[in-house]
């Protein structure tokens, strides 16, 4: 029957939104957790920064190159190797928010794809790599 298929269809919408929203929030919560800390640990100084607080105004009048000369910061994914800076740290949880969609739409995938919903899975999946490739810097050349 066409009712009872609607019934499944809009119980299988409703499961994956609630997943989402469940995912989503715990992200988020997550996210700002992190950032919280990494934040404190930036302003009470219990981590050093790779850039001073006190160069900072000084330094970002300057243009892209001359700033990345003056502190030595590196370019692309590279940052990753300074997480143990208080300026990165902050940079690694404002990161932790860019990813929180990305991991959202791959938790959904299996449940779109038992609920038959191959359309709504392959647009999840388009996201899922342009996000990850926009993240990876490989059409700009970044890395």
């Amino acid at each position: 029957m066409d009712v009872d298929r609607d019934r499944a269809r809009e119980r299988a919408y409703l499961e994956m939104q609630e997943i989402y929203a469940r995912w989503l929030d715990a992200a988020t919560r997550i996210g700002f957790v992190v950032s919280l800390v990494a934040f404190l640990l930036y302003v009470s100084g219990t981590l050093e920064p790779q850039v001073p607080l006190q160069r900072l105004a000084e330094l970002s009048r300057l243009p892209v190159a001359r700033f990345l000369e003056a502190t030595g910061e590196p370019t692309g994914w590279h940052w990753l190797t300074l997480i143990a800076r208080a300026d990165y740290l902050n940079l690694a949880a404002v990161t932790l928010f860019a990813f929180v969609t990305l991991v959202c739409y791959l938790r959904i995938l299996a449940p779109l794809l038992r609920a038959g919903e191959r359309l709504q899975a392959a647009i999840a999946i388009a996201q899922v790599v342009v996000l990850a490739v926009a993240a990876s810097g490989w059409l700009t050349g970044g890395a």
